[in-house]
């Protein structure tokens, strides 16, 4: 629980590609994709179709590795004019169920870091994506004692950060969340008046790419998760002065 005095008193933490690997994962589900379909076209065109049908349905199917496997099904229809043979079926099957079942292992200094910002802070989890995998994949991460609350959102937005650290926090202005996607971590959260860290991870979905805020006074790129907590506690401090 954060000091009476602190100024900053929650902390949110993005899940997939800040605290756990997951998009080196579906690139590899990407390259098996493509390769199942090589007699079938330019491996670059069914990429883009693949890419542009998983956007498609992220309405419908949300985030994560099941609408992921169905939006590779539905492109293999597509490409194919519905002759996809069963073989292929079975193996983009396979592909997705391997990504639900993939050990979870925290990424270097995530645990330290964790331990940290949980002594002093209100420590959230708040993360897109299916709701039984995530779960599954906090188990397994063994990070799970860190967190006071955990949110499985289907979008996160301005209103969805104001919800989250109201109910949990002080509300936004005393909240700061941090991940890896500058689209869902950082700009919606700044816009809801928190403060925003971003934690590059190497590879970033074309969907959550977005211009960083340069100049703005509540953002900052870190280096990594292990300079989170001595930021925050830099920032709770000056505005408490």
């Amino acid at each position: 629980m954060p000091a009476a005095m602190s100024t900053i008193t929650t902390v949110g933490v993005d899940a997939d590609d800040t605290l756990w690997h997951c998009e080196s994962l579906f690139r590899l589900s990407h390259a098996r994709f493509l390769e199942l379909l090589s007699e079938h076209g330019d491996p670059e065109k069914i990429e883009a179709q693949l890419t542009a049908v998983e956007k498609r349905n992220l309405r419908v199917y949300g985030y994560g590795a099941k609408g992921f496997t169905l939006s590779m099904i539905e492109t293999a229809l597509e490409v194919t004019d519905g002759l996809v043979d069963t073989r292929v079926i079975r193996e983009i099957l396979a592909v997705g169920r391997e990504m639900l079942t993939e050990p979870i292992e925290p990424l270097p200094g995530v645990e330290n870091a964790l331990s940290a910002l949980s002594d002093r802070y209100r420590l959230i989890l708040i993360t897109k994506g299916d709701l039984l995998h995530q779960e599954q994949k906090l188990a397994s991460s063994g990070l799970g004692d860190y967190f006071v609350a955990v949110e499985i959102v289907s979008e996160k937005d301005a209103d969805t950060y104001r919800r989250v650290f109201d109910r949990y926090g002080t509300g936004a202005e005393q909240a700061v969340m941090a991940g890896n996607s500058m689209r869902s971590d950082v700009l919606p959260a700044l816009d809801a008046g928190c403060w925003g860290a971003l934690i590059p991870y190497p590879l970033v979905w074309s969907h959550e790419a977005a211009d960083a805020p340069l100049g703005h006074p509540r953002y900052v790129e870190l280096g990594s998760i292990s300079e989170l907590p001595a930021w925050v506690d830099g920032v709770s401090k000056s505005l408490s002065l």
